[in-house]
């Protein structure tokens, strides 16, 4: 995304401007208000005396709220204006703009000021072409409103502007007119409600005017709240503190609340994909369990309503699959997109289970665990009836959906990003590594939470046997001894497809891996040929596809970072993951703000600089996750029973790390960690 843009975002409303905090139509990038996967302003210019305005500064002052300070005059001589305008923007379930104007002047200045208005309500997943709308726009300058709205059949969206400044109201936007004194300011409120028609004719307006002032203030409360909640990180190193703290505050902006459910859950990111995604809801939730605890019980619950229950050939759905994309757009409406609820994911249902086991082992929450047994149970029957087409054992995908479903459906899930090291790709249905490593991890957490839990002895046994024989068989079949790393994933005929990839550390986070084939995957991850300086690339150099800035072919993500120095420190191998870990680090020390959601491949020698890719999304819930999940790794922080274990393993450089108050079955307790430049490791729980 364009670095040069400002947003504001809520939930998965969010406002994205220039700098100016003007809104124009921009193929490349969604630009404009949008809220539910509709583009509720498509223009939003404000001009004075018909001259657009410059900026002199803007201020974010959280990430539901900034500030444009903003002049007439060509960028050469503005600085010298008589006049200035602000712009403070606030977005919190709608839209709302102060517009001030300044005169800096000894006399009356008489002033034309006027925003341009209009909608396209395009569907955020057409915004590079979005199709031909006829708003209807309606004029009430009795009221000082401009509305307009689209309707297809009962899909029905509308955007109402009111002013609290009189203005003179036509289809195109609002003027004002206005005298200013000398050293003297006027302003007005401007307000956007974005409004749903939903079930019956009954309106879900997403801002009441009159509630302006209660929803500012308890997002202020709710964020206090939210820091106050999560650990305190304290250290010699600041800017990594600064990181956690930006980390926090994105991870506070990008929840939301689905319509008809009353719990937050991650948004993927800004500004592509602002709804609930499953795999990167899961993926969040476990990388935050030792600081945002709450992200994870709404995620489940969630989940476990949309479950799977049927054969559904355009939604990739079956019975047991958690879902992969939740959307409410017009293309989703009228099933144009099969993404009003899409199933087209084979890892977010293992996801799914480790996840349950996970919170329980960090939170004690039995209560929740038996809340959703039965979604639990039918998932794991899922990965041996409809994820296993080939009954061979292992875990398979293949779209139903061969129109417009996704094809690959992995974390990898651009199409081109299942390859062997010559640029082949595997027939379907395939079974990737990961995969197979997570459905023996959500085995073995089933089967923990069938014994000690459910109270199920016998299904634990089931799944503990299928879990041995899974990890025998995938040792047996992936294990590729000349190149002394697993195989990307086994064709239908058992083939292996050769590629190296970053997914072995996802094989070490799941424990399938046998220890002593652990060090040469360490090695590989580490060495020059996945290890770019900056972290560890997806795909390795020294293969015909490999691309820095492919993806999923070269490109280096921090979400995928976070598992492979968490599966490094599970057997043991500390300093690699500490390299992993400070790569990443650096990564947001350098750039600064948010984590990025996946940075160029480029050797770091070679470009000095992490080099951001101009489609990739910032702010993304699993990338600030991720850099919580590698603080925790660095402290080696492990629940044990009703404690919590510390084990740092503190990258060189970073000297004392301190994290206070972390929550957990234990109620709160302190972590602390020392590089060994320092002094000798520490830890406490």
């Amino acid at each position: 995304m364009r670095t040069d843009l400002a947003h504001v975002l809520a939930g998965n409303a969010f406002a994205l401007s220039d700098a100016e905090g003007d809104i124009d139509v921009d193929p490349r990038v969604p630009t404009g208000l949008f809220s539910f996967d509709t583009r509720f302003l498509s223009r939003w210019v404000l001009t004075l005396d018909g001259e657009r305005l410059h900026a002199l500064s803007r201020d974010e002052l959280t990430y539901f709220e900034t500030r444009f300070v903003v002049v007439p005059g060509a960028a050469s001589h503005y600085v010298d204006a008589d006049v200035s305008v602000i712009r403070h923007r606030f977005i919190g379930d709608g839209l709302h703009e102060r517009v001030t104007v300044l005169n800096h002047s000894a006399k009356p200045a008489e002033l034309t000021l006027r925003m341009e208005i209009a909608s396209d309500f395009a569907d955020t997943a057409e915004i590079r072409r979005p199709r031909p709308r006829r708003p209807v726009v309606t004029v009430a300058s009795a009221h000082r409103q401009l509305r307009l709205c689209y309707q297809r059949d009962r899909f029905v969206r509308e955007t109402l502007v009111t002013s609290t400044a009189p203005v003179d109201v036509d289809e195109g936007g609002m003027t004002f007119r206005i005298r200013v004194d000398p050293d003297g300011e006027w302003h007005t409120d401007l307000q956007v409600e974005m409004i749903m028609h939903g079930a019956g004719g009954r309106d879900l307006r997403t801002s009441l005017a009159a509630h302006r002032h209660r929803v500012h203030q308890d997002m202020r409360e709710d964020i206090e709240r939210w820091f106050d909640r999560a650990p305190r990180l304290s250290g010699d190193r600041q800017a990594l503190v600064k990181a956690y703290e930006q980390a926090l505050a994105d991870l506070a902006a990008l929840r939301y609340l689905p319509l008809a459910f009353t719990e937050r859950v991650p948004v993927g990111g800004l500004p592509w994909a602002m709804t609930l995604y499953g795999r990167d809801a899961l993926v969040t939730s476990l990388e935050t369990l030792p600081f945002t605890p709450e992200l994870a019980p709404a995620t489940l619950r969630m989940l476990a309503l949309l479950q799977g229950s049927q054969l559904d050939d355009l939604h990739d759905e079956e019975p047991g699959k958690i879902l992969s994309e939740l959307r409410y757009g017009e293309q989703a409406a009228f099933e144009e997109q099969p993404t009003a609820v899409y199933y087209g994911a084979a890892d977010t249902t293992p996801l799914f289970v480790i996840l349950l086991d996970e919170y329980e082992r960090w939170s004690g929450d039995v209560d929740l665990v038996r809340e959703l047994r039965h979604p639990a149970r039918t998932a794991l029957d899922w990965i041996n009836e409809y994820g296993c087409p080939l009954d061979d054992g292992y875990l398979r995908y293949q779209p139903r959906n061969t129109v417009n479903g996704v094809a690959n459906q992995v974390w990898r899930n651009s199409p081109d990003a299942v390859v062997d090291r010559h640029g082949q790709e595997p027939p379907f249905p395939r079974a990737t590594c990961e995969l197979q490593g997570y459905a023996y991890d959500a085995k073995l957490r089933g089967a923990r939470l069938a014994r000690e839990i459910w109270g199920d002895p016998a299904y634990a046994d089931r799944l503990e046997a299928e879990a041995a024989a899974l990890r025998e068989r995938f040792n047996r079949d992936f294990w590729l001894p000349q190149r002394e790393y697993y195989a990307f994933a086994l064709t239908p005929d058992g083939e292996p497809v050769d590629a190296l990839t970053s997914n072995l550390g996802h094989l070490l986070w799941s424990g399938i891996v046998e220890p002593e084939r652990a060090g040469a995957l360490a090695a590989h991850l580490s060495g020059p040929e996945l290890f770019s300086g900056w972290g560890v690339r997806t795909y390795a150099v020294d293969q015909r596809p490999y691309n820095p800035v492919g993806a999923h072919l070269g490109a280096v993500w921090p979400s995928d970072n976070a598992l492979v120095a968490a599966g490094l420190r599970r057997y043991g191998y500390d300093a690699e993951a500490a390299k992993v870990a400070a790569g990443i680090f650096d990564v947001v020390e350098t750039l600064g703000g948010s984590v990025p959601e996946v940075i160029a491949g480029y050797p770091r020698e070679v470009t000095k600089y992490p080099v951001q890719l101009p489609m990739a999304g910032r702010p993304q819930s699993w990338s600030s996750g991720a850099l919580l999940m590698l603080l925790a790794t660095m402290l080696g922080l492990r629940p044990c029973g009703d404690n919590l274990l510390v084990d740092p393993a503190v990258p060189e450089g970073y000297g004392r790390i301190e994290l206070l108050d972390v929550p957990g079955r234990w109620g709160r307790a302190d972590a602390y960690g020392r590089d060994r430049t320092k002094g000798r490791r520490s830890g406490s729980g």
